[in-house]
């Protein structure tokens, strides 16, 4: 990794930290959640990034993949949970951050679990540690605080314009998670519930990414495909960025799922319906030395 690499890293690490800051802001009772996710998009942009996937707001027992359509008129709920889970990147060198916004006193404690659990992998994280090192880590935290880590989501890896690159970090002391870490990037992102520690799909859709194809579809397919992938590659994107496609857009998906050529994120909800809390940082680890570039 070159001097420029680790500094655009940095960048983006930066430009993550003050969002998510912003978030912790501007995320209240009332807020129209589509506001929300523009507002904080926008500011990306306005920092000098480009937002590496869309806003992540996920209500109470929504744990992951819900970023709001125009169209979406809800607002936060009084007395709920609220984890927003953002993305920068600065020429495709990427930064991944979220953090958890609660309005309910009753549920203080599982917002702390996931924030301690991630803060003490701050301070065991360096070049070479287990993965499963990290989750035995977290495990340890949530439970001793009375909940549990959601054992299927992750942490992960994270390349130029990849925003999971392959290996992927445990919440929990996985026996099989015996790989180290090498110099690259990591994203650790401790999930805590008072539910039974597992997610499940929903039916509902508003994230997606493209593959990438030398063979382009004709017609409308091929002109919405080519101004995403000119634009993003293949990091998750959402409709919403693109109004002009709005009459067409279901057409437009149908086809290119036909083809094959859309990855597709479901919403992820806690399986018993209870409250999620969740916290990260992005890691860079390199041959001596570790930056953790969204703290």
């Amino acid at each position: 990794m070159d001097e420029e690499e680790v500094k655009a890293y940095i960048r983006a690490g930066e430009i993550a930290r003050r969002v998510r800051e912003k978030a912790e802001r501007i995320v209240k009772p009332g807020a129209r959640i589509t506001d929300i996710a523009i507002e904080l998009e926008k500011t990306i942009l306005e920092l000098g990034g480009r937002p590496a996937f869309p806003v992540n707001i996920g209500v109470n027992e929504i744990a992951a993949h819900y970023t709001p359509s125009d169209e979406d008129a809800s607002t936060i709920p009084d007395g709920s949970v609220v984890k927003i889970d953002l993305g920068v990147h600065v020429d495709g060198y990427i930064a991944d951050t979220a953090t958890t916004v609660c309005f309910n006193t009753a549920l203080e404690g599982l917002v702390e679990a996931s924030r301690r659990a991630l803060e003490e992998v701050v301070k065991i994280m360096r070049p070479g540690l287990r993965a499963r090192e990290i989750g035995r880590t977290v495990e340890k935290i949530i439970e001793s605080m009375g909940f549990k880590p959601i054992r299927n989501l992750s942490g992960h890896s994270i390349d130029r314009y990849l925003i999971h690159s392959g290996y992927s970090i445990p919440n929990y002391d996985d026996i099989f998670s015996t790989w180290r870490l090498g110099v690259g990037v990591y994203a650790v992102e401790p999930f805590a519930t008072t539910g039974i520690g597992l997610v499940r799909e929903s039916k509902d859709v508003t994230i997606y990414a493209l593959k990438a194809s030398r063979n382009i579809p004709e017609g409308v397919e091929g002109e919405f495909y080519n101004k995403v992938f000119d634009e993003r590659k293949t990091l998750p994107f959402t409709t919403r960025w693109y109004p002009g496609f709005r009459d067409r857009i279901n057409s437009i998906l149908t086809g290119l799922r036909a083809k094959r050529l859309l990855v597709e994120y479901p919403v992820l909800i806690e399986k018993s319906g209870k409250p999620v809390s969740q916290f990260e940082h992005t890691f860079l680890i390199l041959p001596k030395e570790v930056v953790v570039t969204t703290l």
